[in-house]
This record gives C-alpha cells, sequence and structure tokens, in this order.
C-alpha cells in the first residue's frame, strides 16, 4: 500500500458519507437487513457476481431478508475476514468496460463473514438458523471432491474422509453443510436451498450426488441416521450458469480505489463489465427475485452451461496454456495476437460448436464473437498463471470432455491435442519458450510434474495419469495426435506459433476432406 493511501480513511459504514457523488453506493438500509443467503467461498468471482446482484436486489424494498453472510472455509481465508470485518462488509467495485469506461460501486450485501476455523459451530449455527434461506457455493471445482474418473465422491481425500468419521468436527463445506442440515431435520424445520455457483456442468445435480454420498457414509456410521434420504426429500439443488471474468486484485487496483474514491479499500474488485446468471428454478425455501435485476430463471440450465463451459472456459484453458509457454502473461494480450485468437475460434468453431445443443434466443457465432471482444478487454488484465491454476480440476470437465465426446463420432480433435501436449511440457518444463519460470498452482502439481518428466522416454507418459485422462490412452485417433503434437513441442527450438500455425493448417485440410 502506497504513503498516500495510509493517510486515506478506510471504506467503512461512517465513512460512506465521504464517497464522491458519482460512486454508486448501498441507498438501502443495512441496519435492517437479515442474512437469507449464507455463502460459503468468499472469493473475488463471488463479490464480483452473485453478491452484486443482492446488492441492486436490495435497493428494492421488501428484499431485506436477502443479504450475505460470508463463511471462510480455510486458513488462508483469515485476512479476508479481518479487512472485511474492519470495513463493516463492504467493498468497492470498480466494473471495466473495453471502451475504457469505468463504473465505480461500494457493494453492501454481505452483512456479517464467519471464520470457520476458530468458529466451527458458529457456522453450524448460522447454517441451521431459520433466517438462512439458502446456502450458496464457490468453493472452486476441487471442492466438490468428485473423482476426475468415477464421477463419485472422492472418498480418499483426507478431509473427506475426517469429516465423514467425524460429523461433529468438520472441515468441509459438506461437512458443515450435513451438520447443519442435520439440526434442521431434527428440530422440525424446513430444509435450505443449497446452490452453487462454480463453472461446473449440472452443479446442482454434482452437488446433490456428492451430498448424498457424503452422508449416506456419514450415515452408515451413526445409528437410527435417516440424514441422507431426508436431503434427498426436502433439500433442492438448483442448476446454475455463471459468468463474469473478475481477475485476481492487484495493488494497482488497491490504488485505484485510494486515488479515486477517496477511501482505502484493502481488498476491492476489479471485473468486467459483462455478466449473466442464468438459474434452474428450483428452491426450497423462498427464493429472492434476482431476476428484477438481471437474472434469468429457466426450466433446463443444461444448454447454457454446457454453451459456457466448453466455448469461454475451455477458452480461457486454451489461451492460458499455449499463451504461457509462448511467454505472455495476460489473457488480452493473448487474445491480441492474431495467431492465438485465429486459433481460439478455430477451436470453439470446429471442435466445441458441433457439440452444442440449439438455444432459444443465443445466436452462436454473436456469442464467440463477444467472448473474444471480453477476452481482448484491454481494462481486465487477467493473469495467466490465474487462469491456468487448478488446471488438473478445470481441464477434465471444460476440454478433456470434449475430446472424448468428439472422439465417440469420429470428428478429429487435434486442435485440443496441442493444448493438452502444451499441458504436458508446461507441467515438465515449467519454463516458457524464452526459459522463464512459469507460476503454476495446481493441488495435482506433484503428479503432474512426475507423469510429464517421463515424457522424453515415453511420449504417452503423461496421459497415463487416466484419474484425469480416463482411457484416452487406448483411443488411437487421439494418441496419434497428443504423440505428433508432443513431437514437435519437445523438439530442438520449436516455437509455439508455428506450432499452432501448422496444426491448424492440417486441422483445416482434415475438415474440408471431411466435407467433401
Amino acid at each position: 500500500m502506497t504513503s498516500d493511501s495510509l493517510s486515506k480513511s478506510t471504506l467503512n459504514q461512517v465513512t460512506l458519507a465521504e464517497l464522491p457523488s458519482h460512486i454508486d453506493r448501498p441507498t438501502y438500509d443495512r441496519s435492517q437487513l437479515k442474512a437469507g443467503i449464507v455463502h460459503i467461498g468468499v472469493g473475488g468471482f463471488h463479490r464480483a457476481h452473485q453478491a452484486v446482484y443482492s446488492n441492486e436486489l436490495l435497493k428494492t424494498p421488501g428484499s431485506e431478508q436477502w443479504a450475505i453472510c460470508g463463511i471462510g472455509l480455510l486458513e488462508n481465508n483469515r485476512a479476508l475476514r479481518d479487512i472485511l470485518v474492519k470495513q463493516d462488509y463492504l467493498y468497492s467495485l470498480v466494473v471495466r468496460h473495453p471502451n475504457g469506461q469505468i463504473d465505480n460501486k461500494v457493494i453492501g450485501s454481505m452483512i456479517d463473514f464467519i471464520f470457520a476455523p476458530d468458529n466451527k459451530q458458529t457456522v453450524i449455527d448460522k447454517l441451521a438458523h431459520s433466517d438462512t434461506k439458502i446456502v450458496s457455493l464457490t468453493i472452486t471445482e476441487g471442492g466438490y471432491n468428485v473423482h476426475p474418473t468415477t464421477g463419485e465422491l472422492d472418498v480418499e481425500n483426507s478431509a473427506i474422509a475426517h469429516d465423514i468419521a467425524n460429523p461433529n468436527d468438520p472441515k468441509t463445506a459438506f461437512g458443515y453443510i450435513a451438520a447443519a442440515l442435520k439440526v434442521r431435520k431434527e428440530s422440525g424445520m424446513k430444509a435450505f436451498t443449497i446452490q452453487s455457483c462454480d463453472n461446473i456442468q449440472h452443479n446442482g445435480a454434482v452437488t446433490r450426488k456428492m451430498l448424498l454420498s457424503f452422508t449416506a457414509l456419514q450415515d452408515a456410521q451413526q445409528q437410527n441416521s435417516e440424514l441422507s434420504q431426508w436431503i434427498a426429500k426436502h433439500v433442492h439443488f438448483p442448476n446454475a450458469m455463471v459468468d463474469r471474468i473478475t481477475p485476481v486484485t492487484t495493488k494497482t487496483d488497491i490504488d485505484y480505489v485510494t486515488q479515486n474514491y477517496g477511501l482505502t479499500d484493502e481488498w476491492p474488485i476489479t471485473c468486467e463489465s459483462f455478466s449473466q446468471w442464468v438459474i434452474e428454478d428450483n428452491f426450497s425455501d423462498g427464493r429472492p427475485n434476482w431476476d428484477n435485476v438481471g437474472a434469468q430463471f429457466v426450466s433446463d440450465v443444461t444448454p447454457f452451461e454446457k454453451m459456457k463451459i466448453r466455448l469461454l472456459n475451455a477458452g480461457h484453458s486454451v489461451l492460458g496454456l499455449l499463451g504461457s509457454i509462448h511467454g505472455y502473461a495476460t489473457i488480452d494480450e493473448t487474445v491480441s495476437d492474431k495467431d492465438f485468437a485465429k486459433y481460439l475460434r478455430a477451436f470453439m468453431d470446429l471442435e466445441v460448436t458441433p457439440l452444442l445443443d440449439e438455444l432459444d434466443g443465443i445466436d452462436l457465432n454473436q456469442y464467440k464473437d463477444t467472448l473474444i471482444e471480453r477476452f481482448a478487454n484491454p481494462n481486465i488484465k487477467d493473469s495467466l498463471a490465474r487462469i491456468c491454476s487448478e488446471s488438473s480440476a478445470k481441464l477434465p470437465k471444460f476440454l478433456i470432455a470434449t475430446i472424448h465426446e468428439n472422439l465417440a463420432v469420429n470428428r478429429d480433435c487435434s486442435l485440443a491435442a496441442l493444448v493438452i501436449a502444451t499441458w504436458c511440457l508446461y507441467s515438465d518444463k515449467q519454463v516458457n519458450q524464452a526459459q522463464q519460470a512459469l507460476d503454476i498452482q495446481d493441488a495435482m502439481q506433484a503428479e503432474l510434474t512426475t507423469y510429464a518428466q517421463q515424457t522424453s522416454a515415453d511420449t504417452l507418459a503423461f496421459l497415463k495419469l487416466n484419474s484425469l485422462f480416463g482411457d484416452l490412452m487406448n483411443q488411437p485417433a487421439f494418441t496419434q495426435l497428443y504423440s505428433d503434437a508432443i513431437n514437435a513441442l519437445y523438439a530442438p527450438a520449436s516455437n509455439i506459433k508455428n506450432i499452432m500455425h501448422n496444426t491448424l493448417k492440417q486441422k483445416r485440410q482434415t475438415v474440408a476432406a471431411e466435407t467433401k
């Protein structure tokens, strides 16, 4: 933090009145709010997305019961807790448009935050409280503990195993939710809705499946417990598609707020102007009228989910891995390079679009045009390191699923094969083409590196990590494409842009031959 920022007052309920008039701020009486929503996993995305929809809704009289209480499950949430408490749970949101326009806001929909490692019973009590109608989640793909090969609950995860054996001493989101629902069941209370806001296709259905598996295992260890059956009957899990690019907060963002708000915010959020939220209208005990402030309630979210995950999220990973090896640092500079933009668009057009369902009211070509424009927003510096973080949790859903579907219908997937091969090189060498170190963050980094480093001796070694790749090792149509990509990437003085160009040229020849 700069010396100038230290001289400024801190953003809080009292200093709201000091904000310049052009800054949008809560117009509602925050002292009258109730936390009808308890949110687990208060990261940047939640504060740029769900909390913003709720903030806008709270400006409408009669919505006072839909404020948010945040929950931090991890030790690294302690600093965020301290900042939010200091700021009366207020934070600034800087919305950056592609044309350079900036919208400055203060978000007030969060009214409490509980740090679970210090207050386990307090968290359970809050979840079980009658005011809580919705428990929402942004716990990242890995937080659902889905085994990537079987699709079942990963019972070998140490935290999950602990929570199954110790229901009164939870560590995971499932452990806390199960403990609270047990209180509700035994007290004869209504169930709350569990609402995933993570980038997982069928996120509600996945949450339901994992939680029922988890509670069934807990039930098996406790006599006369039928919690899993009660949850299956009473708890609703709406599927949802969420979308807003939200880069990690930087010192530049903090300094911007200090200079333009006249107050210090130690953890502001910056995001793009685009925002989308499509929600299955399936709730256990009422819901906010988010549709009055831009969200969309539908009967089936599936086609919207698939479109977004396979195009936007997979597109991010394509740019992230290829751009990282080239030496780019952010999404916008990567996609602003016409070679990367061409490759991405070809991937979306030729390997993803044929697998997508039709969507009423959605022009796919326009949607893809908009994605490229969003990625190229020069005012959103989304780092490739963030995009590539936890790729082991993301790529099976975002990209590898597309590969499997294309192989099932004998369709070429050479563009995706190069991305997987680049992930191998990324995990093996951990440097870009200029031999600069890459910032790799992945829970499976050790395994990824171990398998990738065997590539020089065995071209297909990386694919033997079948917990991620399933049976790709046994798909000759894929292994030939992958081997070609590996040989090109590992050749002396290889150049990622030349390899992309050659792969794309061959791809177009293949497509042309198939359509004759």
